[in-house]
């Protein structure tokens, strides 16, 4: 079986967006911040030429053909998300107790949660802004990563031990995520 002598893939670079790149090290400033994020990787390198990012790799194997693409997806989510905000809605659901939800400070708080006398708790990570009106949440933020891991982190905090979850299936669930 023949290998390919090299594969290589080119994302271009929007006007509004400024891309630096420094020993692996890959900036990538907009209107709404900026990002930074290491790649490295032995046989792949990254090149800028103009307003092209080049991701090439000689005599690829099959770890290295996945990377690649690993490597396109993160540049276009940080190209992404410094232009428009990644944003995730969450609803916050209950039958038997009301649940009350707030922010305060880095800390999502969940309160009454099936009649439980301590409030749970969820991180919001930096760079991460969470709003709360009623039973709506919005998770808002630049890194799809921190985002996304964000609405995991709340919608973990509902998780319900315990008791039957057909029966009890209050809690805070992701209803829709933005770009999708």
């Amino acid at each position: 079986m023949a290998r390919i002598a090299e594969i290589k893939e080119e994302i271009t670079i929007p006007d509004n967006v400024e891309i630096t790149l420094e020993n692996n090290n890959l900036t990538v400033k907009g209107e709404n911040g900026s990002l930074s994020r290491v790649f490295s990787h032995t046989k792949i390198n990254l090149k800028i030429n103009g307003n092209i990012i080049e991701v090439k790799c000689k005599s690829p194997k099959r770890k290295e053909k996945a990377l690649i693409g690993t490597f396109v997806a993160h540049i276009n989510n940080m190209i992404k998300g410094v232009n428009e905000e990644f944003e995730y809605k969450m609803k916050t659901v209950f039958s038997h107790f009301p649940i009350k939800t707030s922010v305060e400070g880095n800390e999502f708080v969940i309160q009454n949660f099936l009649g439980e006398r301590s409030p749970r708790k969820a991180k919001i990570l930096e760079g991460v802004t969470v709003e709360t009106k009623g039973d709506d949440t919005t998770v808002k933020g630049i890194d799809k990563e921190k985002v996304g891991q964000t609405a995991a982190n709340i919608e973990r905090a509902t998780k319900v031990k315990k008791r039957d979850i057909r029966v009890f299936q209050d809690g805070v669930y992701r209803i829709s995520r933005g770009g999708k």
